[in-house]
C-alpha cells in the first residue's frame, strides 16, 4: 500500500466506494448483469472491482468500508438485505483470502498468484456455509436442493471471484503504472 497519508486513504476508499455504487446501479438497470447458465439466480457483475482495486490500492480497512458500502447500495437500491448481505460476505471473504494470502506468504498484492487462489478458496468456501444457511432458511429452498447447488454455486464464485481479482488486478496496475510515484511496498 505505499505511505500514503490519510487524506489520500480516505479519499481513494471513497471514490471506489462511489464507483461501487455507480457499477451496482448501472449494471442494475442497464439489465447488463450476466445470468450463470446453470443457475441463472445467479448473476455476474464487476462490483466487486472496485472493492479488489481499494484493497490493492489502500489496504484491507479500505477494502472492508467499500464492500460494505456496496451492501448499503444493494440494500437501499433493491430493499433486499439478504441479496445485500450476502453481496458483502461474497466480497468480504474474497477479500479477506487475498489479504491473508498476501500476509502468510508475504509477497506483494496481485503478484502472487497463490494469494489470488487463497482469495478464490475463501470465496467459495465462506459463500458455500453462507447459502447452506440462507438458502433454506430465508428463500425456501428445501435442503436436498440446496445442497444439490453448492456445487453449482462454488462454481459460480469460482469464476466470478477469478474475474474479479484479475481485472481489479489489471486496473490496479494499469493506475499504477501512470502514477509516477506510487509505491506498493
Amino acid at each position: 500500500m505505499g505511505k500514503q497519508n490519510r487524506t489520500a486513504i480516505l479519499t481513494g476508499t471513497a471514490i471506489m466506494a462511489a464507483l461501487v455504487i455507480v457499477f451496482d446501479y448501472s449494471l442494475k438497470y442497464s439489465g447488463l448483469k450476466i445470468p450463470f447458465p446453470w443457475y441463472p439466480n445467479l448473476k455476474f457483475d464487476f462490483t466487486g472491482i472496485p472493492i479488489i482495486m481499494s484493497l490493492f490500492m489502500y489496504g484491507f480497512p479500505s477494502a472492508v468500508t467499500t464492500s460494505i458500502v456496496a451492501g448499503l447500495g444493494i440494500f437501499m437500491r433493491s430493499g433486499n438485505w439478504i441479496s445485500a448481505s450476502m453481496k458483502v460476505f461474497a466480497e468480504l471473504s474474497t477479500v479477506l483470502g487475498l489479504h491473508l494470502g498476501e500476509s502468510v506468504l508475504k509477497a506483494r498484492f496481485g503478484t502472487n498468484y497463490r494469494a489470488w487462489a487463497l482469495g478464490i478458496t475463501s470465496r467459495v468456501l465462506i459463500m458455500t456455509v453462507v447459502n447452506l444457511y440462507v438458502l433454506p432458511n430465508f428463500w425456501g429452498v428445501p435442503w436436498a436442493t440446496t445442497v444439490g447447488l453448492l456445487p453449482l454455486i462454488g462454481i459460480f464464485n469460482f469464476i466470478q471471484g477469478l474475474v474479479t481479482i484479475g481485472l481489479g488486478h489489471f486496473l490496479f496496475n494499469a493506475v499504477k503504472a501512470r502514477l509516477p510515484n506510487w509505491s506498493d511496498e
